[in-house]
């Protein structure tokens, strides 16, 4: 949002004009992560460009990887997607188009953001009639012949602290393909804080919605809803 400044000059033949001085940017803040109306195109790239400037909301960047962090709440889920190279082929084409978030009440946005280390996206979720915005970059990519995926990091503009891995993986011996949700949080907003128990709860169903979602996407086995 653009404000202009201006003020009250003389003009030399007497008269009162405003003189425009200074255009000034307002940059969406945290108050922007919560509203009652649909965000549109604008206030998506705006909450973004904002969200480009800040760093990590947590310390332990990367640990998804490997030893999770004590003090955080740990979130695994994973499904059968089927098995063979056409199983394997659509899942990763799912991970790369941010399939796993076609989930009808969250979404990635952009949708094509490329799967590459400091990429951000917002995260776009709508709630108990409010819709929230987060913000996450990514932080390592997973890309060899067994495994393909990426972890983001919440940045300060996000209601969570944490990180999560997005992650699909083939069985060498049986062709079997997985896809698998690892997630470490906390509540990072005042707000989250205060609805503890219905950001868990959308934790949850976003798991299930998710596995769901990759399911459609990748799967040959037939399309069952994770219970």
């Amino acid at each position: 949002m653009h404000i202009l400044l201006a003020k009250n000059e003389i003009a030399t033949d007497g008269r009162c004009r405003n003189v425009i001085k200074k255009a000034v940017t307002i940059r969406p803040t945290k108050l922007y992560m919560f509203t009652i109306l649909k965000p549109d195109s604008g206030t998506i790239a705006d909450f973004l460009d904002s969200a480009s400037r800040t760093g990590f909301s947590y310390k332990e960047i990367g640990a998804t990887r490997g030893e999770i962090p004590a003090g955080y709440t740990v979130d695994r889920n994973r499904v059968l997607l089927g098995a063979g190279d056409d199983v394997w082929a659509r899942a990763k084409a799912a991970i790369g188009a941010w399939k796993m978030f076609d989930i009808g009440w969250a979404r990635a946005v952009p949708a094509d953001t490329p799967i590459e280390v400091g990429r951000d996206v917002a995260v776009v979720v709508s709630h108990f009639g409010i819709y929230s915005l987060n913000a996450a970059r990514i932080v390592y990519v997973l890309d060899d012949d067994e495994r393909f995926g990426f972890a983001y990091g919440a940045l300060e503009d996000h209601g969570e602290s944490g990180e999560e891995l997005f992650l699909v993986d083939r069985n060498p011996t049986n062709g079997e393909v997985h896809y698998s949700l690892l997630a470490f949080s906390r509540p990072g907003h005042f707000f989250t804080r205060l609805g503890y128990p219905a950001a868990r709860y959308l934790q949850k169903e976003f798991a299930k919605a998710s596995l769901a979602a990759m399911l459609r996407s990748a799967a040959t086995i037939g399309y069952t809803t994770p219970k």
